[in-house]
């Protein structure tokens, strides 16, 4: 089968570094990146309580992204094992199962929860485990596989940017009839917005600020929505399609990225801009809450400064190595900030539930409907052109681009 596969090496880490300044396409070059393209062989079980999974849809995720630009930081480089297939987001159907996996049948359509954590390495629980935290497992580079933090970054798994790879049974969920493929392949990252929702649950009249309108940004706000929230959210977006998208999906206010956005964000907010002696405006005032999705300097600072005093800026935007960010109103207005990585274990009507357990129940209740956030999709070997519709996603209108394994002809 082919497969999207990385593998550092230091020769083409430092080219792709340096000549990807000015040729983009560089990153996803296999002659020239860490990125490879071609036959590889199918993952096989690791032991009996694996399955394999044949893909229909893979999705792109906005951290896969960045592993191809190379702006991951080298913290997270122990938790990956190379050549690793890439692809977290997943639904398809079981393709061969196990000797000790009775649960579940052949050609069942499932969904993945990608976290390799203790009981997916066959390890006793660690106590993130143990409290149903298996996203923050502090055993990713032990056990009878090799390290990684998920499916698509662990050598021995694979992933969705393949035809196949395998999963543990406890990371395989059956997805009902209610819920189509579409909506399938988002149970992942719908997921990672849950689960910060639901760790930072706005109260009734908290004024809640989502910075980001990419796939994670638009899902926190429906997540918001389909837990039945009443606080009032606004959203800071870039493009206009985004800004209807985020209306769609149940935003209170849009705001977008323009030259006044700064006083646009204070006066929804209910805040005052203050001028000081000299740099970007000072906000007094601004949101109970502020989740953050972009990962960036600007999102980042954005975020510290459009806080109410004494509120929380929630880091889902995977921010990195940053420079010059000023944390002064995280002393001065005694913030709290937080992140959040995934998924794990979540409380949902009085019951202790997986997130993607009920991102799936949220979905079969007719509660939230993503399926629009697919705008384009493309087989697998047209890759170049998946990438390149991300790159210019507002010209291209791209929200979410997904690989469809059955699809033969390159389409939108």
């Amino acid at each position: 089968m082919n497969a999207l596969q990385f593998n550092f090496t230091i020769p083409k880490y430092v080219f792709t570094k340096t000549v990807g300044r000015w040729f983009p396409s560089i990153h996803w070059n296999p002659r020239f990146s860490c990125l490879i393209w071609g036959e590889t062989e199918e993952p096989a079980l690791p032991n009996d309580d694996w399955a394999k999974i044949k893909v229909k849809y893979g999705g792109i995720c906005g951290s896969d992204m960045n592993l191809l630009f190379l702006h991951d930081s080298p913290t997270t480089s122990p938790y990956v094992s190379f050549p690793f297939t890439i692809g977290h987001e997943a639904v398809g159907q079981i393709a061969e199962l196990g000797k000790k996996i009775s649960h579940l049948t052949e050609g069942q359509r499932v969904v993945i929860n990608p976290v390799l954590s203790c009981e997916s390495r066959g390890l006793d629980p660690c106590p993130a485990c143990e409290r149903g935290d298996e996203s923050l497992c502090q055993q990713k580079t032990k056990g009878s596989i090799e390290s990684g933090l998920l499916i698509g970054a662990c050598k021995d798994t694979g992933g969705s940017w393949s035809p196949h790879f395998v999963a543990h049974k406890s990371q395989i969920l059956p997805l009902p009839d209610e819920v189509n493929d579409l909506n399938g392949v988002l149970v992942e990252p719908f997921s990672c917005a849950l689960h910060a929702v639901l760790r930072n649950p706005p109260k009734a009249d908290d004024k809640v600020l989502v910075i980001g309108a990419g796939v994670i940004g638009l899902s926190v706000v429906a997540a918001i929505k389909a837990l039945d929230y009443s606080c009032n959210v606004s959203i800071l977006v870039k493009h206009s399609f985004q800004g209807e998208m985020a209306k769609t999906l149940g935003a209170d206010e849009v705001i977008y990225l323009d030259d006044s956005y700064v006083k646009n964000t204070a006066d929804v907010l209910g805040a005052e801009t203050l001028k000081p002696l000299f740099g970007p405006e000072v906000v007094q005032g601004g949101a109970n809450i502020i989740y953050e999705c972009v990962g960036k300097k600007k999102s980042v600072t954005d975020a510290l400064r459009f806080s109410e005093s004494g509120g929380t800026v929630v880091l889902l935007g995977l921010a990195s190595i940053m420079k010059q960010i000023d944390w002064t109103t995280v002393w001065l207005n005694e913030l709290t900030i937080k992140g959040c990585f995934a998924y794990s274990t979540n409380e949902f009507e009085g019951q202790k539930m997986n997130t993607l357990q009920i991102a799936i129940e949220l979905m079969k209740r007719g509660k939230v409907d993503l399926s629009p956030l697919i705008t384009h999709q493309y087989p697998l070997h047209d890759y170049k052109v998946a990438f390149k519709t991300i790159t210019k996603k507002n010209r291209e209108n791209a929200l979410k681009v997904v690989f469809n394994h059955d699809q033969t002809t390159v389409g939108g």
